[in-house]
């Protein structure tokens, strides 16, 4: 099998910013003067149940007493304090994952498609500094699309010739086989997976995508 590029998800696969989202989400929720809204409190729990859907998926399932437009615009507003929040005060990084991503981009492209908003990924470098190690990046934002269209919009701009898709969900592993790449499990990650027997390889600690990536081609 080979793999001359290397394509994540970001929540929960690069970093796990729950609780930081959650912060900053409930303080744009107390904020915005709805009285349907004034007490509630966003944990870290609920996004990390929420993390890999689309935008607009989450807040249905959010904030299911408000109207579609209200969904909407109240999301903008979480979205883009959130995206501020994170690039100061970022997410839990994982253990080795700067000497990984530096080891692996070495001889692969290493690439980031995820479903979030735009200027999300961008906080992310931002905040840790990962961008050097990367080719490039698409997400939902972007694209409108499902993570599985926006995997293959992001190869086909970059002509990728072969590539593997490092997810920590189903819905990971789903996007992957849909756009007709591997999928390998970050198994170190709270994500769940319910037929991790589908992945190409398992990833206890994010230094084992080192070993994984050594058992592919890179043509």
């Amino acid at each position: 099998m080979n793999a001359e590029s290397i394509i994540f998800d970001l929540d929960g696969t690069l970093w796990d910013s729950s609780e930081n989202v959650a912060a900053a989400w409930t303080e744009v929720i107390r904020s915005c003067g709805n009285p349907m809204l004034r007490n509630m409190t966003v944990s870290g729990a609920q996004i990390r149940g929420v993390m890999g859907m689309p935008m607009d998926a989450i807040a249905k399932k959010l904030f299911p007493m408000l109207s579609a437009t209200q969904q909407t615009e109240l999301l903008g507003k979480c979205a883009e304090h959130e995206n501020n929040f994170l690039a100061v005060h970022g997410g839990e990084l994982f253990e080795g994952e700067e000497e990984t991503l530096r080891l692996l981009s070495g001889d692969r492209r290493l690439f980031i498609v995820s479903n979030c908003q735009c200027g999300y990924i961008e906080s992310f470098f931002e905040y840790c500094g990962y961008e050097r190690f990367f080719t490039d990046y698409l997400c939902w934002g972007d694209t409108g699309k499902p993570k599985s269209v926006t995997i293959k919009r992001l190869m086909e701009k970059n002509r990728c010739r072969s590539a593997v898709y490092v997810g920590d969900t189903q819905g990971d592993l789903s996007a992957a086989t849909d756009a007709g790449i591997p999928f390998v499990h970050a198994a170190y990650s709270f994500g769940k997976v319910s037929s991790p027997e589908k992945a190409v390889g398992r990833a206890d600690k994010f230094a084992d995508l080192i070993r994984i990536a050594e058992s592919f081609g890179t043509e």
